[in-house]
């Protein structure tokens, strides 16, 4: 590792803490703040009890060791009862500060994977449509998972391991000698420094572990959602064997990571060991010489197992702390992925009067090597229909994306009744327009969850009618569970044309003043398409409507079509005025009549 990467590691990690502060400590929340200083107090108290409990053994074996005189037997089930009694309630104050602890480390993840989710929906299609799916959901899983453990034990493993180290050496200093403690010292330096030298090594291979595990998860759903192009392609036994390669990889690295833990934890029980047999030896003398008594001996031997737990949990905490702020920093860096497409300071809500959209001088490119609009000029008036066609890659998809702001045109402006699209919130862009693609994408839910997505709280009977002004409330009635009938992954228990449909009902129950169809029906048959043309029609009236198609005879009604040809208007008109300028929209109509006679 550079000393540059090691640098941006831990520059990575403290921001990971930085940013962890807020949760721990939030100015908004005083009950956290009165749950962390009360679970510290309950940690100091169980401290403070753990490291006097040793000096209760001690004083048992001391007792019993006295030639057994009645009293003092006495004294020693007493003292028993008193070790045993101080066992309890360090372990009780330990599940208390747990208990106690628990709704702010549960508060945190909350609000953490929330903004994470929040923050993701305001990313950009550009964004999206680079990253993978699957991959995005394991960084957001491992980095919240990460979050309770490190608030948790960030403040009740490190801060209590150095706490009881001190109080324990203090103890082994006054009543025992300075050697102890050189002794103690010398194997907590040696094991800390092994321990941290091993898990960064760890740490590396953990990456990598992780890395091959986000890379099987990929592939694993990218094959689910692809189901039935696998089949389709008889390639179930591909799929496997390319699943089993990224599985292979990661049993691998999980191999790595396994031996170097076994390598780990054997190095450290060699240095607990070493220090145990050597405290152990200077008490057996100090007893053989009777400068100690046996219940020293046991004593020393209790402290030193003291803090040999501890400290064996240390290496585990302390890789799993490192693990979590890689995790974390993952899912940070998530969160810092800046948003291509923002509202501007004091953008205000979009008006729309009567839904009059020009474009003027259009420029855009997906790429600032290659322009995909070149100076597009048009305009859609209040509740007229706007039909853009074209040949593939010509740029009509790409208005339609503009249009939402999915992306930001980056030359001239795109208008909606004299309001730059770049100047209103998304939000009441996003509420203005109603959008029909050509592929409608369903939850996996039922048909009326579908539907009622077009618009939050809309009763029961407002789902109805808009399945009914879709024309496909028949064919939902008649299903055995009617609206309760369950769609399936991405809706693909219904047909293309119902699938079209329900698409329909979500758009029209969102009752936009703004409908973008996007190629609705390019994917439908013939007569499933003059079906949905209807429905269409019925969705589009007192509307401003802007058609993508690329069928002609679904457009061949609108107000007014624009010819696009490599991000350039060829030809404007009606269907009648194009027809008879014989130019490129003819030829188009030409070719797609020819087709149809053919088939």
């Amino acid at each position: 590792m550079t000393d540059e990467t090691a640098s941006d590691e831990r520059r990575s990690g403290l921001r990971t803490l930085r940013r962890m502060g807020p949760y721990l400590w939030p100015a908004e929340a005083p009950w956290v703040k009165r749950r962390v200083v009360l679970a510290l107090a309950v940690l100091v108290l169980a401290k403070l009890i753990a490291v006097y409990t040793p000096m209760l053994y001690k004083a048992a074996v001391d007792s019993l060791a006295a030639e057994g005189l009645p009293p003092l037997a006495l004294g020693a089930v007493g003292l028993t009862v008193a070790y045993g009694m101080a066992r309890i309630l360090t372990t009780g104050f330990q599940q208390l500060r747990d208990a106690v602890f628990a709704p702010v480390g549960q508060r945190a993840l909350r609000r953490l994977a929330l903004e994470t989710f929040t923050h993701i929906h305001r990313l950009s299609m550009r964004y999206h449509i680079t990253r993978k799916t699957g991959g995005l959901s394991r960084i957001i899983e491992r980095g919240v998972k990460g979050v309770e453990f490190l608030l948790r034990f960030m403040l009740f493993s490190i801060g209590p391991l150095v706490l009881e180290l001190l109080l324990v050496a203090i103890i082994l200093t006054v009543l025992f000698d300075v050697w102890y403690l050189v002794v103690v010292a010398v194997t907590i330096a040696l094991y800390v420094w092994f321990t941290f030298a091993v898990t960064e090594w760890r740490v590396k291979l953990r990456r990598e572990m992780n890395k091959q595990d986000t890379d099987a998860n990929q592939k694993a759903i990218d094959s689910l959602l692809n189901f039935e192009t696998v089949k389709y392609f008889g390639a179930e036994a591909r799929e496997a064997k390319r699943y089993d390669g990224a599985m292979r990889a990661y049993a691998q690295a999980a191999l790595k990571t396994a031996y170097s833990l076994a390598f780990l934890n054997f190095g450290q029980s060699i240095f607990i060991t070493g220090g145990l047999i050597a405290v152990m030896v200077m008490a057996a003398i100090g007893v053989e010489q009777g400068h100690l008594t046996v219940g020293d001996f046991v004593m020393v031997n209790a402290y030193m197992i003291q803090i040999t737990v501890p400290l064996n949990f240390l290496g585990t905490v302390y890789r799993e702390i490192r693990q979590s702020l890689v995790d974390m920093g993952e899912m940070f860096d998530l969160l810092e992925q800046p948003a291509d497409v923002t509202d501007r300071a004091g953008a205000g809500k979009l008006r729309v009067n009567g839904g009059t959209i020009r474009l003027e001088d259009l420029r855009f490119g997906y790429d600032s090597n290659r322009e995909i609009l070149k100076g597009i000029t048009m305009e859609a008036k209040a509740g007229q229909t706007l039909a853009i066609v074209g040949s593939t890659g010509s740029g009509k998809s790409t208005i339609g994306r503009l249009l939402f702001r999915f992306y930001d045109v980056t030359g001239g402006r795109l208008i909606i009744d004299g309001q730059d699209v770049r100047d209103v919130t998304q939000e009441s862009l996003h509420e203005a327009i109603g959008v029909v693609p050509q592929d409608t994408v369903l939850f996996n839910d039922t048909i009326r969850y579908n539907i009622a997505y077009g618009r939050d709280g809309a009763r029961e009977e407002d789902v109805i009618q808009a399945a009914r002004d879709a024309q496909i409330h028949d064919f939902i009635a008649a299903l055995p569970e009617g609206y309760e009938t369950q769609v399936g992954e991405r809706g693909l228990k219904l047909s293309g044309g119902e699938k079209q449909r329900v698409g329909i009902a979500r758009t029209l129950l969102k009752n936009p003043p703004i409908l973008l169809l996007d190629e609705a029906t390019s994917a439908l048959d013939t007569e499933t398409e003059q079906e949905i043309k209807q429905a269409l029609e019925r969705a589009g009236e007192g509307r401003t409507v802007i058609t993508i198609a690329h069928r002609l005879s679904t457009i061949a009604e609108a107000d007014r079509i624009v010819v696009l040809e490599q991000g350039e208007i060829a030809e404007s008109g009606t269907h009648e005025e194009l027809l008879k300028a014989a130019g490129r929209y003819a030829q188009l109509w030409q070719n797609q009549q020819a087709d149809q006679d053919a088939a």
